[in-house]
């Protein structure tokens, strides 16, 4: 059994690196982009429905029983829970993505001893973020009006090949009281950055590059407990799709790309948390 993973694993590499460097390009069509806002439509309805509910604030609340109780297990135990999700229309249906994968990830950690407002007060350091996060090589605050920031990260991505992103995000946070905060993240530009770190270094057309990420949007909810803060995140973000012929091979492997993102961002939340 062991042989055969290796095997597989080694399968599924090189068809990653070929497939990798083959892409020299690929468009972002209108009716991918048409599906991806539907499927952001219909998250975003869910969430503001569960904000807005009398029946809890954290996504861990709506969550399955089974789900729940395993995910606040692993959290107050110290660790990250992360879970893969998936939006369905008004009729329960997948909704098709044609030309491309989105990717849905929920992940969520819990910071003892740590009050809400000093979590936020992380978080928005966003001319710091380089100094956080592993991904983040640079980063800058270029607006703020009240709760909206506009920031710039220089995002770094890597899984078998490393992908530069110059990316632009607007972020608006909501206070629902003392306790309960959350927040939208939009990245209204991604340009994936060619030959990084070289003197003739450049930024690719947006939705015209090799497609590993076309679209990405955060959610955040902060909840103060007596104890501590629970930090949750929803990352939803848009790929160029697989052939066919290696789809059954590589999927799998290029969604845990979002997947150990977010549960490296989380980690890396609760960490600084603690030593400071």
């Amino acid at each position: 059994m062991y042989g055969l993973f290796m095997v597989r694993r080694a399968l599924v590499l090189l068809t990653v690196v070929f497939w990798s460097g083959s892409a020299r390009a690929a468009k972002l069509e209108s009716s991918t982009e048409k599906a991806w806002n539907a499927y952001i439509a219909f998250t975003e309805a869910r969430i503001d429905s569960e904000l807005g509910s009398p029946d809890g604030f954290l996504l861990m609340q709506f969550l399955d029983p089974s789900e729940r109780t395993e995910c606040e297990r692993e959290v107050r135990a110290g660790d990250v829970c992360v879970l893969e999700r998936h939006t369905l229309d008004d009729e329960g249906n997948k909704i098709a993505v044609p030309y491309g994968m989105i990717h849905h990830w929920y992940g969520t950690v819990y910071v003892p001893g740590v009050s809400v407002d000093r979590v936020i007060e992380l978080v928005q350091a966003y001319d710091k973020a380089a100094n956080y996060y592993t991904e983040v090589e640079d980063s800058q605050l270029l607006s703020r009006e009240g709760d909206q920031f506009d920031i710039f990260l220089r995002l770094r991505r890597t899984k078998v090949i490393t992908v530069h992103y110059a990316t632009v995000h607007r972020v608006d946070y909501h206070r629902r009281d003392d306790a309960h905060i959350s927040s939208r993240s939009v990245a209204t530009s991604i340009r994936e950055i060619a030959k990084p770190g070289e003197p003739n270094e450049s930024e690719k057309p947006e939705g015209d590059d090799r497609g590993f990420l076309w679209r990405l949007n955060s959610y955040w909810r902060f909840q103060e407990t007596e104890e501590g803060t629970f930090v949750e995140c929803e990352s939803v973000s848009l790929s160029r799709d697989v052939p066919a012929a290696v789809r059954w091979l590589v999927k799998n492997f290029l969604d845990s790309v979002p997947k150990e993102s977010l549960e490296s961002t989380l980690f890396q939340i609760r960490d600084r948390l603690l030593i400071r």
